[in-house]
């Protein structure tokens, strides 16, 4: 039976890139932690729409704060202030402890922001132009080229080569590997706190501790990836604030305006001094008012909705149920992550069908790397929740013929 589903999903083939292979799913709504396709199918969310919609679906204080910003001003350009940047600005500033913020339309624009903060910085100091960025294998910044650059995977950046120069890669979690790439023309490292894409994996506190001292050492920028394990995921607003190790260099997205699109790279005192002035960088849509009063309701609804305290509560439960599971199946053999992202690595059979099955049975959750089942729901999950999913999985996990 054809249904309003394959209608949609058959038009979309006729119109739309193809540069997803995208599940068989035409979403239409969303209450909570759950949503629904335009055939009335509910669905329990532990993807949130690849770790953005932190505060679930339809929550009506922040929806209202969209709707009285459009009937004030959309959008002003950057030639002027307006006052949601001033006070998404603050309050971004404030939860990450850094000192100036520079508003973006995605976490892969941040990310570019980032790479020519690290360049002029070097440049300030010797007016030359062979600086070194180095970045760790298996990450994922983004698709741009200067953030494709800088993702350690060469199946994302083959076909578009030459990428940006300049660029080295280390192992993550090792210290010596990044020792050893250092030189007098090394201006940046650049790494994800938790990675991601490249299967779940939280840095080591003495690797972090370590990259940190190498780099007030020889004055090298720390850029810390913040845009999918950043607002509040891990438990802590960032995730690099659990290390007691603060970055240069910030950047983050995703969660930050909770599926409004928007992204920032935020520095400290030291790097807004000596890097980027009038001319250097710019964006016609970033710090928008529309976006920025998303951003600003999204850390009030945070500090109302203690938002950290309940993901340290429930992903402690959400942990537990995990590492049963991986006990209890020969398939799983780890569980990975910190906080509400977190990663159960499947061996000898296709991530892929564990997550078609899922959706099948009513719950969302997607991958990570070649063979890590993800789970990074909505922040305001509760234990129940976790019961169900945990329920609507172990159903996924049965092969039929």
């Amino acid at each position: 039976m054809k249904t309003n589903s394959y209608e949609y999903m058959e038009r979309a083939e006729h119109v739309v890139l193809h540069t997803y292979n995208r599940f068989p799913v035409v979403l239409e709504k969303g209450d909570g932690v759950r949503l629904y396709d335009v055939d009335g199918k509910e669905y329990l969310d532990f993807a949130a729409g690849i770790a953005v919609f932190a505060l679930g679906y339809n929550n009506q204080a922040y929806n209202q704060a969209l709707k009285d910003q459009i009937d004030k001003v959309i959008h002003t350009s950057n030639l002027y202030y307006n006052i949601p940047m001033v006070e998404a600005a603050e309050k971004l500033t404030k939860a990450s402890g850094l000192d100036k913020a520079f508003f973006t339309n995605s976490g892969t624009e941040a990310i570019e922001g980032a790479i020519k903060v690290a360049r002029k910085y070097a440049w300030l100091k010797d007016r030359t132009t062979d600086h070194e960025i180095i970045a760790m294998r298996h990450s994922f910044h983004g698709r741009s080229l200067g953030a494709l650059s800088v993702t350690g995977n060469s199946h994302y950046q083959e076909p578009f080569k030459p990428l940006i120069g300049g660029i080295k890669f280390a192992d993550f979690n090792d210290l010596e590997s990044v020792k050893s790439q250092i030189t007098g023309k090394t201006c940046a490292v650049i790494m994800e706190t938790v990675q991601g894409e490249g299967g779940i994996y939280p840095a080591e506190p003495e690797f972090l501790e370590g990259v940190r001292a190498l780099c007030d050492e020889h004055d090298i920028l720390l850029i810390l990836d913040e845009i999918q394990c950043g607002m509040g995921r891990t438990g802590c607003m960032f995730a690099f604030q659990d290390y007691g190790v603060e970055p240069d260099v910030m950047t983050t997205a995703k969660a930050l305006g909770c599926g409004v699109p928007v992204g920032a790279f935020v520095l400290n005192k030291k790097t807004a001094e000596n890097s980027l002035v009038p001319g250097d960088h710019g964006t016609t849509y970033g710090g928008n008012p529309f976006a920025c009063a998303a951003v600003s309701k999204v850390f009030d609804l945070f500090e109302r909705e203690k938002i950290t305290e309940h993901v340290k509560e429930v992903s402690a439960y959400l942990v537990k149920k995990l590492d049963a599971l991986t006990e209890k199946y020969d398939f799983l053999t780890a569980r990975r992550g910190k906080g509400l992202m977190q990663g159960l690595v499947v061996s000898g059979r296709p991530v892929g069908e564990i997550v078609t099955k899922s959706i099948e049975n009513g719950l969302l959750v997607i991958s990570a790397g070649s063979d890590v089942l993800r789970l990074v729901p909505p922040l305001v999950i509760t234990e129940q929740d976790v019961d169900e999913m945990i329920e609507k999985l172990e159903k996924s996990f049965i092969k039929t013929e």
